[in-house]
């Protein structure tokens, strides 16, 4: 039998972390960067700007959920956006994506967050799927725009 748990990853998990979240971003059509995602996981740690919960099966990390803090103006009040949800390839299909939800949606819970929000590739039908089927709902209201800097 498998042990799973769920870590509130510190710095310390950083390097944990960074191997998954470079998979993620290869997974999303971006070139591997190993040394750029440890860099940039330590310092959203190190810096305290994002949450991240590490699940990990028999000690080996297996996946990750990050959540960003942001407030709303017209609810006057905070919400988080999971912004990053990745379990790795070995480990799919065992539950721990929806306990990486779910441990998102209580911590967002605990500290008194109006609501979560997040976005998703409309190609990405499994993320879509668990989404749905944990009581997310796809906003009909706001059309969402993005302005390049960069």
């Amino acid at each position: 039998m498998n042990t799973l748990a769920i870590i509130n990853a510190t710095e310390k998990h950083a390097a944990e972390v960074a191997r998954l979240f470079d998979a993620y971003r290869v997974w999303y059509g971006k070139a591997s960067d190993a040394d750029g995602a440890l860099n940039y996981i330590t310092q959203r740690l190190r810096q305290n700007e994002s949450v991240i919960f590490l699940a990990t099966v028999d000690g080996a990390a297996a996946g990750f959920v990050q959540l960003y803090p942001l407030f709303s103006s017209i609810s006057m009040g905070p919400v988080w956006i999971l912004n990053d949800l990745f379990v790795a390839e070995d480990f799919r299909q065992q539950g721990i994506g929806t306990l990486l939800l779910e441990t998102a949606t209580e911590f967002g819970r605990e500290s008194g967050a109006l609501r979560l929000h997040l976005e998703t590739g409309p190609q990405n039908f499994g993320a879509q799927k668990l989404y749905e089927a944990h009581g997310w709902k796809k906003d009909d209201e706001f059309f969402c725009y993005s302005l390049e800097l960069s």
